[in-house]
This record gives C-alpha cells, sequence and structure tokens, in this order.
C-alpha cells in the first residue's frame, strides 16, 4: 500500500510531529505566506436583530450529521413546534433537503412564506423556492423568482445564482455575473463554460487563476493561461498564477511565476525553493544567490542562506552561508538562528565531523528552542543504546523542563516515566502526559500500561468502543451572519458557495478567516486543506504578536479537535469494519494518515484513495474478494479494498495492530525481517527502534490517530481524560467500568 500524508514538519512540531515528507504544506516550512502575514480587522458585530445569529435548539443540531433521508420525519416534527425562530430553523433545512432529494412540490410547502419570516436568509430561501418550482415543472414561475432575486437582493451571492441561471437564455446576464460575483463559484463554471465554446481566452482563465482553485483541473487552467498568454500577463497577473501552482505544489511551475510577479523578497525566495523543490539544484543556487545580494537583510535571507547551505556540497562553503545565517538571524529571529545551528548540527554528524562546540551552542544560548530539545533528544537516544538509562531519563527531564512545547516532550515524559526507578515516578509521568500531551501517542501507550480499557497493540483490531456523535460545533469566526447561520445549520455546501464570495484574503488571511476557511473547507470534505487549515492556526499564532490567546480559545473549544479529526465517511467505514472485524477507529485512523480522506488523491508511488490502495494491491484483492468490477477511486470500491487489505495484513501478524499498520506501509518482507532480526519483548521499544524512519513515524501517527478518535468520541475515555485534567474535582478511585 502507499502512503500520503502531509509533511508539516517545522511548521507543525507541536501538532503533529509524525507526519511524513510529502504534501501540499511541505512548502511552509521554507516560509509561505501564512509565516508574513498579519492580522485583518473583522466585520463590527453591530447589527440589526433581523441580522443576528440565533442558537439552534439541540434537536435540530443533533441532525446535523444524518443524512437528508434519513432525518425528514424528524424535521418536520420540529418545523412545527418551539419557538418561531426554531420553527424557521428547520423549515429552511427541511425545504433544502427535499430540494436535494429533487421533491420540489413539497419543498414549496414548507418554504410558503418563509422569505418574510426568515430575514436572516430570506435571498437563500428565494433561491430554494425557485429550485424547487423548477423541480415541481412550475418554470415561468421559477423564472419569475430568479429575475425577483435579482430585484430584491441584486448585492447577495444569490444574485450570482439567478444570473447563472438566466444566462443560458441571456449571455449578457453572464457576464453581469462576470463584473459583479467574479469570486462566485457559480461565475467560475461560467467561465468554464465559455472556455468550453472557446478555449484560449485570457479573462476567463484569469478569473479561473484567482478564483477556481477548488476545480478539480485547476492546474491545467494554468498550464493554458502560461503558455498561451505568457507575454500579455502582467506582474500582478503572475502573483495570481504564483499562488495558484504553490497551492496545487507545483513548485517548479510556481517558481517560475514568482520569478515574474512583484519583486519582493518573499517572492523572490518563493521563486528560488520552489527550484529546489522541482528538482532544479543548479538554478536553485543562483535564485538564492541572486535573492541574497538584492535582500541582504530581509527576514527571509537567514533561511535563504540556510537551503543554499544544504545545496552545497562543499563543507567549507556551506559553513561559511550557515555562519551568515546565524548572524543575520541571532538577535531577530533566534529560534530560526537555533534551526540554522541545528540543521549545521547534522550535516557535521552526517559527515562525522566534530560538532561539540555547536552543539555547546545551541544548548547553553538557544535551551529552550525545538532544535534544542531535537538535540538533547538525540543525546538521550544514544545514552539508553549505550544502556546508560539513568543518564537518557535525565536529559529526558531536561527536555521536559526546558522545551515543554517541543515535538519531543511528549516522548520525553513517556519516557521518562518507564524508566524511573518508583511506580509513584511513573505515575506522575503518565498523568503529565494526560494532561499536558493529551493528543499525543504516548498519552495512549501511558493508558495502556496503566490498564484503562483503549485497546493496546494486540487487541485495538477487534475492539469495538461506543461511539458519541458530537452534538455542538466550533462556530466560524468570520464571515457574515448570513454565513454562520448556515453553517450552523448544516447546510456546508451552501455556506461554502457564500464563503468564495465573501472571502477576500486568500493570499493573506486573518486568523479568522483562516479559521472560518478552515472549518468550511471539511463541511465540504475538503479534508486535506480543511484541516491544515485548523492545525496551522498554532504555528501562525507563535509568528505573529497577541495572536496565541485568539488561537488557544478556539483550541479549547471541543469542536476544534473534533474537526482536526473528523468522523469522515463513517458510514461505509462502519460497514466494511463490521465485516471484516475491524475497529472502525482504527479503520478511520490509517485513512486520515494515508490520504486525509480524499478519495481521488494520488500519491508518487501511484497510490489512489482514502486508504491509498496501489493499483496492483487492488487488481490482487479484488480477486480474493470477490471483487468482479471495482472503482478503485470510487468512495465505498477502495474502503472495501482497503478494509480487505488491512484484515490481511493483521492475520498475517496473529492480529497484532503494531506488525500490521508497520505491513501497510512498508511492507511484510520488510516487517518480517525486522521480527526476525528483534524479539519484541518491550513493545514500545521496537516501535522506536524500526529501522525505517517513515515507518516508525507511520505507525506512531496511526496510532496517535486512534487514540484521539478514542478519547474525543467514546464517551468512557472522555471521563477519564476529565478525570486526569482535573484531579482535584474528582474521587481517588477511578470508576471500574473503565478498566
Amino acid at each position: 500500500m502507499g502512503n500520503f500524508s502531509r509533511h508539516l514538519g517545522q511548521i507543525l512540531k507541536r501538532l503533529a510531529p509524525w507526519t511524513l515528507s510529502l504534501g501540499l504544506s511541505t512548502v511552509l516550512v521554507l516560509g509561505l505566506s501564512w509565516l508574513f502575514l498579519k492580522p485583518k480587522l473583522e466585520p463590527s458585530a453591530d447589527r440589526p436583530r433581523s441580522q443576528q445569529v440565533s442558537p439552534i435548539n439541540s434537536a435540530l443540531a443533533a441532525l446535523r450529521s444524518i443524512p437528508a433521508q434519513q432525518r425528514l420525519d424528524p424535521l418536520k416534527q420540529l418545523a412545527q413546534q418551539g419557538t418561531t425562530q426554531e420553527q424557521n430553523q428547520a423549515r429552511y433545512v427541511l425545504a433544502a433537503d427535499l430540494v436535494q432529494l429533487q421533491q420540489g412540490e413539497e419543498a414549496l410547502r414548507w418554504l410558503e412564506g418563509l422569505e418574510e419570516r426568515y430575514p436572516l436568509l430570506a435571498s437563500h430561501i428565494a433561491v430554494l423556492h425557485a429550485q424547487a418550482q423548477t423541480q415541481a415543472g412550475q418554470t415561468e414561475q421559477a423564472e419569475t423568482t430568479w429575475q425577483r432575486i435579482l430585484a430584491d437582493y441584486p448585492q447577495e451571492p444569490a444574485a450570482a445564482e439567478a444570473l447563472f441561471v438566466l444566462g443560458n437564455q441571456n449571455p449578457d446576464l453572464w457576464q453581469q455575473a462576470i463584473t459583479d460575483f467574479p469570486a462566485h463559484p457559480q461565475t467560475v463554471e461560467i467561465a468554464v463554460a465559455q472556455l468550453q465554446k472557446k478555449p484560449k481566452q485570457l479573462k476567463p482563465l484569469m478569473l479561473i487563476a484567482k478564483h477556481g482553485l477548488f476545480l478539480p483541473n485547476y492546474g491545467d487552467y494554468l498550464t493554458q493561461l502560461t503558455q498561451n498568454f505568457k507575454a500579455q500577463l502582467k506582474p500582478s497577473d503572475w502573483q495570481i498564477v504564483a499562488f495558484g501552482y504553490w497551492e496545487k505544489q507545483l513548485y517548479k511551475e510556481g517558481a517560475l511565476a514568482y520569478a515574474q510577479a512583484p519583486q519582493t523578497s518573499q517572492t523572490a525566495y518563493r521563486a528560488a525553493r520552489g527550484l529546489q523543490l522541482g528538482g532544479e539544484q543548479k538554478k536553485a543556487i543562483a535564485a538564492y544567490q541572486k535573492m541574497i545580494a538584492a535582500y541582504p537583510n530581509a527576514k527571509e535571507t537567514p533561511l535563504a542562506l540556510s537551503k543554499l547551505a544544504s545545496l552545497e556540497k562543499d563543507l567549507g562553503q556551506a559553513a561559511q552561508h550557515y555562519d551568515r545565517a546565524f548572524q543575520l538571524s541571532k538577535e531577530q529571529q533566534p529560534t530560526l538562528a537555533a534551526q540554522v545551528l541545528g540543521e549545521r548540527i547534522q550535516r557535521l554528524q552526517k559527515a562525522k565531523q566534530p560538532s561539540q562546540t555547536l552543539q555547546q551552542t545551541l544548548l547553553e544560548q538557544f535551551s529552550q528552542t525545538d532544535d534544542a530539545a531535537a538535540l538533547r533528544w538525540q543525546q538521550a537516544e544514544k545514552q539508553r543504546q549505550a544502556g546508560n538509562l539513568p543518564r537518557a531519563r535525565q536529559l529526558a527531564l531536561q527536555i521536559q523542563a526546558q522545551n515543554p512545547n517541543s515535538r519531543q516532550a511528549a516522548a520525553a515524559v513517556f519516557w521518562a516515566g518507564k524508566w524511573a526507578s518508583s511506580s509513584d515516578e511513573r505515575q506522575t509521568a503518565f498523568q503529565t502526559l494526560w494532561k499536558t500531551y493529551p493528543d499525543s501517542y504516548y498519552a495512549w501507550r501511558a493508558a495502556v500500561l496503566s490498564g484503562w480499557t483503549v485497546g493496546d497493540f494486540n487487541s485495538i483490531r477487534s475492539f469495538q468502543p461506543q461511539i458519541q456523535f458530537p452534538s455542538t460545533q466550533l462556530p466560524l469566526a468570520a464571515g457574515s451572519p448570513a454565513l454562520q447561520e448556515l453553517y450552523q445549520l448544516g447546510q456546508h455546501q451552501t455556506a461554502w458557495e457564500r464563503w468564495q464570495w465573501e472571502f477576500r484574503n486568500r493570499q493573506e488571511p486573518s486568523l479568522s478567516e483562516q479559521l472560518t476557511d478552515g472549518l468550511l473547507r471539511l463541511g465540504v470534505r475538503d479534508y486535506l486543506d480543511g484541516i491544515y487549515m485548523l492545525a496551522n492556526l498554532e504555528t501562525r499564532a507563535r509568528e505573529e504578536q497577541d495572536s496565541e490567546q485568539q488561537v488557544k480559545q478556539w483550541q479549547d473549544h471541543p469542536g476544534f479537535e473534533q474537526a482536526l479529526f473528523p468522523l469522515a465517511y463513517f458510514t461505509p467505514i462502519r460497514k466494511w469494519s463490521n465485516q471484516r472485524n475491524l475497529n472502525p477507529f482504527l479503520v478511520l485512523s490509517l485513512m486520515r494518515q494515508e490520504s486525509r480522506f480524499q478519495p481521488k488523491i494520488r500519491s508518487v508511488a501511484g497510490a489512489v484513495g482514502l486508504m491509498q490502495v496501489l493499483p496492483e494491491t487492488a487488481e490482487w484483492v479484488s480477486g480474493k474478494a470477490g471483487l468482479k468490477t471495482y472503482e478503485i477511486d470510487g468512495i465505498d470500491d477502495n474502503i472495501n479494498l482497503g478494509t480487505w487489505y488491512l484484515d490481511y495484513t493483521h492475520r498475517n501478524y496473529n492480529d497484532n495492530s503494531m506488525l500490521a499498520i508497520a505491513s501497510y506501509n512498508a511492507g511484510p518482507g520488510n516487517v518480517d525481517r525486522w521480527v526476525q532480526q528483534t524479539a519484541i519483548t518491550d513493545v514500545d521499544m521496537f516501535v522506536e527502534d524500526i529501522p525505517f524512519p517513515e515507518t516508525k513515524n507511520y505507525v506512531k501517527s496511526v496510532s496517535e490517530n486512534y487514540w484521539n478518535y478514542l478519547r474525543l468520541y467514546n464517551p468512557q475515555i472522555q471521563q477519564l481524560m476529565r478525570a486526569q485534567a482535573n484531579p482535584s474535582d474528582q474521587p481517588n478511585q477511578l470508576d471500574s467500568s473503565l478498566k
């Protein structure tokens, strides 16, 4: 099986230390736009009462995750009881579901009078009305409604939808949509339609470049634009094109575009870094040198020097670049200075050159940085391998004290507990994990070793935890009241479409806009980018002054972590997991790591979709599973194939999930060899000693995902974790049913 996962690297050390080095966010390690942005002012909260968002009742909230067909009857009941506002909300959701199910005539009954009763969503209700009339065969009435939308709501995105529909008969209205609503998804579809009729057109291509990033073949449009209209593009156009390429991981193309965008230290850096990521090493060296000469004291220059040093084969020349990068960054950017030292130390160690002086500088002058933590952990590992556990524990405790927010901190606390000489010290370490690093792989290992019923490596496979679906969600932090109302009603597609029109700062979003964008992406199953947008907030907050408290408030809401670990495609996952006697949380966890739940994504090895099934593996599995026909990128078929193979890897290793997960990533041949070479006397030590770093990180990441799904959606573990977070409020003896 193939593995496709995002490398959050230095950007997400705290949150996701074990993700692998593939994916869209790789470049953020290198100084992407998030690192240099400043928050924008948010819209005023002072609005008329009719424009305020009202909370929805718990019964309606509980229906958000249920498919439309299955919730019609309870929605009808809610639409006739409760307050006027609650009835309006239920009627809107019910009508939207009926339109989705092509039951327009029934929808019209619930829409009657709703536009006047529910002014906050009046324009969206009018759109539903026109759609329902069309489904009911009331063609003339529908056209009249679309015309009325243009008259009554000319500034609302509903007008873009009206222009799209009416423009099928009057092309001038499509041009009006392009002029007035260029960012609306329907307008992007207009541009696509225009290009289908006449492919080589500059204006539609530029509109798509700026507003059509959601299109599955977006990169193809950028290629058409740059190939056919290169000479006509202005520097500001190249900036748009470059951003689009960068977002789609087309780094080499992005580098060439950034070279023609308005020149700043940032665009010059990206032009060089894009060449490096695109495999153009010689050109990258020249571009770095040009950037450094043009902007010798810019914020990005130390980072450019360190990347230039990494490309230099000559150690002496590399040392000069590292020295200069260190001198430029040590005062204003100490974290970057520590990173430069860390990279230089690694380079010397790889070349078997002495680095003790640099190590001493790093530990003494930058003691509290992540790179100092990484060095301490490296030293602890050496002491552990030499059998000097007291010294290894001492170094681990230094990390706990000096580097509590580093990616090594949770591991250091865990091993300090395992290496402790008393049970009290061990338990204190484990309680620190549950309280301070509750989302870590090591918090799960501590729970296992403490006797909690959470599923160990030898029992996860068949463990069937109780699952409690969430009834609350993290509110949006930006956007209009209408957008926030749609979101809280679970109208994800409509909310996302409205957001495309409202979102004006795509290249430089505020923190609130980034949170909102991430949540709305998740709503339309753009899990890859949605999860990233939320995960990156913590790193941005550290870079921007006075932002950490704001982000912490969002993180403290239970909906934040649930958004990071969504119950994506849970119906087919549970179906195939039950058929194969697999823990559905384990399948979710592996899928999250493999593809971030993307059905169409491809890995560099050719693996496809959700569980990243290789075509040759799919062919073999289909024969074994009796699957005569299948679509490898189809959701149900992919999960069917993937769970069969995961079951197969478990059967190969007597249901040991650690070995099964490792085999899913590295193949059975490698795992068999490791087992033969190293006896599993301590499973935690065995994981740490897996010789493939990618597979070691993969096992930890999938297991960490599993633990997070368990603690977020299992009520028993939620109770236990609350007890650990507030021990003074809990009885000394834990509920025996949880052990």
